[in-house]
């Protein structure tokens, strides 16, 4: 209780209530960039933390840190350009509804799931560090093996349309990411003699290629983008948190926020693999599975609670065992290790009141998230009324300099729009675009533990299934491909009714 009481003396100082809203201000605007992402949000805010106290310090960027993961959904459903990769699926429903005159209602829904996802990770956080860092621990290459093949199931979950087109994506994001060195040989594979694919296609220019770029294209070819901003009206009155919504969706709230806390407590998983997991969780456990991908507010409540929550996730192991969870978080350790401050299991032992800063400070951020974007909400609606004759070209020119501002390549650019292209034709002949990123992002993790497991075990593949927490993930993949067939089953037979009768 002193170190309770002690930390709350360190967080009640205005200058770190500033810091940490500073800090979650910057984070909002660096994750609404595309290519800015929540470590480079965190990596640009170090510097400034120079001189700072402990608390102040990390308190700004742990602010940066749930900013940049919620600033990301404001373009995703504006703009269907997800402003992080975590916001992939934020897209598949918020964008829909801002094209149906709900940009507020998306947004006051995807602002209310982030803070409560954010604030009941934060708990979780500080109530079940030790012993979900202990089950984090207990990953070795056949549990990423089968985490990554339950993550490819999801595949035939978030296609849009058929299943079947939906599959061919996937496969076609695992093939691209075999491209690049074997990551056990180091052998090149279809890199083409290009260098710059020696390490693998990045994601950033496949993301924005498949999402921003294609979505350009498609208004620019169809010639709606003018006719949308003129017809569609948005709802300024609906520009607030609907808690009410989000009371009677508690069972998604509740799903998804474990699912992003667990998830993200394992390292090198990240907020990619718990969103996608907890939309189809939450699309599982819907009455109308049919609406979503359409501007169903479950699969928005789901992606982003379980966004936010991943943040709290993450922070488990970098804090307990000094083992970052993400990218984002190894920037964050770092920026700790400036402060003085040295994650591991010691640090609970000597610094215990500074943990609890940590732990107050991270609710502080999620609460300054919540506000910030509260305020803002009007004005990020007011986007839609923008001319496309305006916003096309911005939109382009934010493509290129986030992808040319990372690692200043003009490959990567050609990269980018060449995954337009392809986004292009995947969404007009149905493929869907969100397989294939989700292909890309699983396929690497999914083919270097194999090939490890299959190492560390003399290429005994039984070895997979007879591991507790591998054969769990395995079979709950089997059952989650088998609902899925026959729930698109039920679909057709309804389908087929709906039709007989019509015609009579």
């Amino acid at each position: 209780m002193d170190n309770i009481l002690e930390a709350l003396t360190l967080v009640a100082d205005l200058r770190v209530l500033l810091g940490i809203c500073t800090g979650t201000f910057l984070g909002l605007v660096m994750g609404a960039l595309p290519g800015l992402t929540a470590a480079m949000a965190i990596a640009l805010l170090i510097p400034l933390t120079f001189g700072m106290g402990p608390v102040l310090g990390v308190g700004m960027l742990l602010g940066a840190f749930c900013g940049a993961i919620a600033g990301g959904a404001v373009p995703a459903i504006l703009l269907n350009i997800p402003g992080t990769p975590s916001s992939v699926t934020t897209t598949l429903d918020g964008f829909p509804m801002a094209r149906n005159g709900e940009a507020g209602k998306a947004l006051g829904i995807s602002i209310t799931s982030s803070f409560i996802g954010g604030v009941i990770g934060a708990l979780l956080l500080i109530a079940l560090s030790l012993p979900i860092a202990r089950f984090a621990l207990e990953f070795g290459p056949a549990e990423f093996f089968a985490l990554g093949v339950f993550g490819l199931v999801i595949i035939a979950s978030v296609s849009s349309g058929s299943m079947l087109r939906g599959l061919v994506a996937g496969l076609l994001g695992l093939f691209l990411a075999t491209v690049g060195s074997d990551p056990m040989t180091g052998a090149l594979r279809f890199t083409g003699g290009e260098p710059a694919l020696i390490t693998g296609i990045g994601l950033l220019p496949a993301l924005i290629g498949l999402f921003a770029v294609s979505q350009v294209l498609q208004d620019v070819y169809s010639r709606t983008g003018r006719r949308a901003a003129e017809a569609v009206t948005q709802s300024f009155d609906r520009a607030r948190p609907p808690f009410g919504l989000i009371a009677r969706a508690w069972r998604v709230v509740a799903s998804s926020t474990i699912i992003g806390v667990i998830v993200g407590a394992i390292p090198g998983a990240g907020g990619s693999i718990s969103s996608f997991i907890s939309y189809d969780q939450a699309r599982r456990m819907s009455r109308t599975p049919e609406k979503f991908g359409t501007g169903a507010p479950e699969g928005l409540i789901a992606s982003e609670s379980s966004n936010n929550a991943t943040a709290g996730g993450a922070l488990i192991p970098m804090l307990t065992l000094g083992v970052p969870g993400e990218v984002a978080t190894a920037v964050l350790m770092g920026g700790l290790t400036i402060q003085g401050v040295r994650p591991g299991p010691a640090l609970f032992d000597q610094q215990a009141s500074l943990v609890y800063a940590i732990f107050l400070a991270f609710i502080l951020a999620n609460c300054a998230m919540f506000l910030i974007q509260l305020f803002g909400i009007r004005l990020f609606v007011r986007i839609l009324g923008v001319p496309t004759r305006v916003m096309m070209p911005l939109i382009l020119m934010f493509c290129v300099i986030g992808v040319y501002g990372v690692n200043g390549s003009v490959f990567e650019l050609w990269l980018m729009l060449g995954f337009g292209v392809l986004g292009f034709f995947l969404n007009r002949y149905g493929f869907g675009t969100a397989p294939v990123i989700l292909g890309l992002i699983l396929g690497a993790l999914t083919e270097s533990n194999l090939r490890r497991g299959m190492t560390v075990f003399d290429g005994d593949w039984t070895a997979f299934l007879l591991r507790p927490i591998s054969a769990t993930l395995l079979l709950l993949a089997v059952l989650f491909l088998s609902a899925i067939l026959w729930q698109n089953h039920k679909f057709r037979q309804n389908d087929k009714k709906a039709e007989e009768a019509s015609q009579r």
